[in-house]
């Protein structure tokens, strides 16, 4: 597995984005099929794992610690505070006495003394992101977190956070069909030596080609209340896979594959971390690293995927209005 740089940490190119083993898309896998993708996924060179609070409402964190903390020293673990589960319900909170009570929580689930990668999951935008930032800041003095991370925010965001900590790596949405952070926050990321993780870098599931009726959607899948997997919104886009079909068959990989090798060539600082389920599919997206896209693919997909050919928003109101992201 190639590396890239996470702030003072080497780690896999493609790492592995946790969520989906707990959260998100229905019923969560069993803690046994669980074990194996992380497992896999360790087995197969990744060093960089990814969970949140919120995945499960701690669940995630708890499966995570319970079966890579004996493993400790091979991968950097990073997880999020500030967007938890609290009475079932999901709360945003960057107050920093909320975020050092979670940040110990955490510890206790992750069955580690340290946590090398913290973000705040959203910036609580009636806090100053100075004053969560500078909470995290303290956490990093006491020797509980090692570097600070930020999600879904602004270039501007970025900034001001910059001023009073270093931020070691920003994640957000990004893949052919969400291109957002091309407007100003990955430019940004390169300039401050931010990293910049990609999440949801097949974009959930669409760009793989294989989910072609949102109607088969668990009741409970995150995407139902998702304006681009609304049944219109969603047969309106499928009509882009023939061509990422095309383009994917002359690079010689598969549908997933080129959308991640994509991401691989828009920079250094770039950092995919597709989640799944299966075994296979891990193996699949993890080949990714290794398919060098010439330029005449990279302009083919770059003219196909157009954020103006893309139909309907990622988020709804309610899901936009909680992030601080530039948009098309």
């Amino acid at each position: 597995m190639k590396n890239r740089q996470l702030g003072p940490f080497s780690v896999s190119a493609i790492g592995l984005g946790c969520m989906n083993l707990s959260h998100a898309y229905g019923a969560p896998v069993t803690a046994e099929q669980g074990e194996s993708v992380l497992l896999r996924a360790l087995d197969r060179g990744v060093t960089l794992f990814d969970t949140a609070a919120l995945y499960g409402f701690g669940a995630n964190e708890e499966l995570v610690g319970k079966v890579l903390s004996k493993h400790r020293r091979k991968f950097t673990l990073a997880s999020k505070c500030g967007m938890t589960g609290v009475d079932g319900k999901r709360v945003i909170d960057g107050r920093p006495a909320t975020l050092k009570r979670t940040c110990d929580e955490a510890l206790q689930r992750l069955r580690t003394d340290v946590i090398d990668l913290y973000y705040l999951h959203r910036w609580d935008k009636s806090v100053p992101i100075e004053d969560s930032v500078g909470a995290l800041s303290d956490l990093v003095r006491q020797g509980k977190i090692q570097t600070i991370g930020l999600s879904e925010v602004s270039a501007s965001t970025l900034r001001k956070a910059h001023a009073v900590h270093p931020i070691t790596a920003l994640q957000t949405e990004y893949s052919l069909w969400t291109r957002n952070p091309e407007i100003a926050v990955l430019q940004a990321c390169k300039e401050l030596g931010t990293a910049f993780v990609a999440f949801s870098p097949v974009a959930r599931g669409y760009l793989t080609g294989t989910l072609r009726d949102v109607a088969t959607l668990d009741p409970k899948d995150i995407r139902r209340g998702m304006p681009r997997f609304s049944p219109e919104s969603y047969a309106a886009n499928l009509r882009l896979l023939d061509g990422l079909g095309a383009i994917a068959r002359d690079a010689g990989c598969s549908m997933a594959q080129v959308a991640l090798a994509w991401l691989l060539h828009q920079g250094e600082h770039v950092i995919p971390i597709p989640g799944t389920t299966s075994r296979s599919h891990l193996d699949e997206d993890l080949e990714a690293a290794d398919v060098v896209l010439p330029a005449e693919i990279l302009a083919r997909l770059d003219a196909l995927m157009q954020p103006r050919a893309i139909t309907a928003a990622r988020y709804n109101a309610q899901s936009q209005s909680e992030v601080d992201t530039e948009e098309f």
